[in-house]
């Protein structure tokens, strides 16, 4: 019985990352700061927004578990390119900005990310098609973008969110029978279980 709790405190350990820690996301300001970020990507509308379901949190808590120490380095780099671009095109940093034009300025953003995810897609493509006799070859590792990264766990930590879940889709804490064909009305949510 001992060794099963020494070996479930060792799994769990090792589910951490010890080195390239990013502590610099749980700084209040950056939190705010991404909260804000996923508030813009998720508003509030007829359900709560993202930061009502406090998904800033949640990213420095993904970015510091889960990512790379490269991933990590790309997302603590693009709060800087954020405001940077925010400082270009409005000559002001994105806390400062207005609703409008926060939206305005991850419009561009996600048109830039796009572009680029659709390059390094053709580019690694082309790469694979160059070295397809070789079994040894790896392709280079392409950094993901730093946006794509912001949008991507906006989505997942506002619908895995409370919130997000009982809010903005519906639920039903335990599932009843399978029916694959259940009415729908225009308007209705999606389900979040």
């Amino acid at each position: 019985m001992g060794g099963a709790v020494i070996g479930a405190e060792f799994f769990i350990s090792g589910c951490k990352s010890g080195a390239g820690k990013v502590e610099d996301l749980f700084v209040a300001d950056n939190v705010a700061f991404l909260n804000e970020v996923a508030d813009t990507i998720l508003p509030t509308t007829t359900s709560p927004g993202a930061k009502a379901a406090n998904v800033g949190h949640f990213m420095a808590v993904m970015v510091q578990d889960c990512y790379t120490p490269d991933d990590q380095k790309v997302f603590l780099e693009g709060i800087s390119k954020l405001n940077d671009a925010s400082q270009k095109k409005f000559s002001n940093k994105f806390m400062a900005l207005t609703p409008q034009q926060r939206t305005e300025l991850l419009v561009d953003l996600d048109k830039e990310q796009k572009e680029y995810t659709a390059k390094k897609d053709k580019d690694a493509d082309a790469d694979k098609a160059s070295h397809k006799g070789d079994k040894d070859y790896k392709a280079p590792e392409v950094p993901n973008h730093y946006f794509r990264m912001m949008k991507q766990l906006t989505l997942l930590g506002y619908f895995t969110s409370e919130i997000g879940a009982t809010k903005a889709l519906r639920y039903i804490a335990v599932p009843g029978h399978y029916d694959g064909n259940l009415p729908y009305k225009k308007g209705d949510k999606a389900w979040a279980t």
